[in-house]
């Protein structure tokens, strides 16, 4: 059976969501699956903790670990974070996370690379002062537009994708 290719919809959303708003809530949350493929062609996803800094997203991992290996073979990545929503209502229903995607190009320093040094103190608790000297930090450039889920507006929109869903400038 022949399978179709998916192609992101064409942009028919309602909600204007501004590249302010995606980079606000991108700060706020910490969580993020990334996307990538493997230098034999495979697709891998991983989940991360993340910080951003400026306007760039950055990832601490082992630098002998698949996705500093994997990363680095391409450069290449799709980011989705999920975004808490619904306060203490999201303790007692099953509210989903909104979520902002998006692809970008990632570069794989090594552990204290000298391009990273000058911002090792903003990444916080992201990487333990005792671990950074030895980890990779992934650092992720969003590229063209975020595609957002559930960002800017209310929870009941949130149920309609037509309303819920936005695309804002990098």
């Amino acid at each position: 059976m022949a399978t179709k290719a998916v192609h992101d919809a064409p942009a028919t959303e309602t909600s204007a969501v501004t590249s302010e708003q995606a980079w606000r809530a991108l700060t706020k949350a910490s969580f993020a699956v990334v996307s990538y493929v493997t230098p034999s062609g495979d697709p891998r996803s991983s989940g991360v903790v993340y910080k951003i800094v400026g306007q760039r997203m950055y990832v601490g991992v082992a630098p002998d670990g698949w996705k500093a290996k994997h990363i680095a073979a391409t450069g290449r990545v799709a980011v989705t974070a999920t975004v808490r929503r619904g306060g203490i209502m999201s303790l007692v229903f099953p509210i989903p996370p909104a979520t902002i995607s998006f692809h970008g190009t990632a570069i794989v320093h090594a552990p204290g690379s000298p391009d990273v040094r000058p911002i090792i103190g903003e990444l916080g608790s992201l990487i333990p002062p005792e671990m950074r000297d030895h980890a990779a930090i992934i650092e992720i450039v969003p590229e063209g537009s975020f595609l957002t889920y559930g960002i800017g507006v209310s929870l009941k929109e949130m149920r309609d994708p037509a309303l819920a869903r936005a695309h804002a400038p990098v």
